[in-house]
């Protein structure tokens, strides 16, 4: 009986758990999508469109761009700076979401 307890005790950890981290989970990409769309928003603004039109022209730039975004990994290994910067983009996108609701 003390076997069936322990059993169901763990069972429910696990769930309790895995719920946890699945909502993690979720908040994590509500973030992203957040900062992806202010992002693209904030693209289209008046004041930033024609500097943003100057830099797309820009072989300079997108070649280095480029060059920065080849070192990331969308892999479930990913680096340590990999890591990083998906954490700064959440943080920033929770702060983001964080005001504007």
């Amino acid at each position: 009986m003390r076997f069936v307890s322990i059993i169901a005790f763990l069972s429910v950890a696990f769930l309790t758990f895995s719920a946890e981290a699945q909502y993690s989970s979720t908040k994590n990409a509500q973030y992203l999508a957040t900062i992806k769309a202010v992002a693209n928003y904030k693209i289209n603004d008046e004041e930033e469109f024609r500097n943003v039109e100057k830099l797309r022209q820009d072989a300079r730039f997108n070649e280095k761009l480029q060059s920065m975004l080849n070192k990331l990994q969308n892999s479930k290994t990913k680096n340590s700076d990999n890591k990083r910067i998906l954490k700064i983009l959440e943080d920033a996108g929770k702060e983001i979401y964080d005001i504007l609701k």
